[in-house]
């Protein structure tokens, strides 16, 4: 499989998301990118990271390759929702565009295909589609994505949420389309990742497992307290 340059440096690779929950200690551009700089120097190959404040801060530091989001509300269609939001995106310096892949409406009445489309020819920017499962990918491809990721999988009511990484769907989605593709979304461990590279995973994106300490703590905590 052929990619751009830009798509080639994360091939076989980790890339790690950089984000915070709102309210949280750690929701704080400079804090993202002294997490983004801890990750480079740990070998991530490539940064995701959300808001063009983010963006901004990261994309001075850092060398690999920067996915770029906006998450606007927490339902539905929220992942870079609109067209307008994926171009203030590129404009914070990200290298890649992530949008929501699914087929369902999108807050600008714009298609998928049309949604691609524009950020193509109004950004110049490559395009990675955060899909739900396999007609997700499917139409993704066909719209002219040039990177499809698991990010939704298990999250949009159309597949059942698996206990780790959703291997099955990397499975299907790699021998369906002809783009790369990323394998996001409960990866907890190394040897997880492993396994959705085995499985065919172009790169693994990896974040909560790595820049969560909340998370991270709470699974610890659990762990020595199960049955006392």
């Amino acid at each position: 499989m052929s990619a751009p340059p830009i798509i080639e440096r994360l091939r076989g690779g980790l890339i790690v998301s950089c984000q915070a929950y709102p309210g949280e200690p750690l929701r704080d551009p400079d804090t993202m990118r002294r997490m983004a700089q801890a990750a480079v120097l740990g070998g991530a190959v490539g940064i995701r990271a959300q808001g063009p404040d983010d963006l901004r801060l990261i994309h001075d530091v850092i060398e690999v390759p920067l996915i770029g989001l906006w998450k606007i509300g927490t339902s539905g269609v929220f992942i870079t929702p609109t067209v307008d939001h994926g171009i203030q995106v590129a404009a914070a310096g990200a290298d890649i565009i992530a949008i929501d892949g699914t087929r369902r409406p999108r807050p600008d009445g714009r298609s998928l295909a049309e949604t691609i489309t524009a950020l193509h020819n109004r950004t110049g920017v490559l395009v990675l589609a955060d899909v739900g499962d396999l007609d997700d990918g499917i139409a993704s491809a066909e719209a002219g994505a040039d990177l499809i990721s698991t990010t939704l999988s298990g999250y949009t009511g159309s597949r059942h949420r698996t206990e780790g990484p959703d291997i099955a769907l990397i499975t299907e989605l790699t021998g369906a389309v002809d783009v790369p593709v990323l394998a996001e979304g409960r990866i907890h461990t190394p040897d997880q990742a492993r396994e959705c590279i085995d499985a065919g995973a172009f790169a693994v994106v990896v974040g909560t497992a790595i820049t969560h300490p909340t998370s991270i703590t709470g699974w610890f905590a659990a762990a020595v307290k199960e049955n006392q």
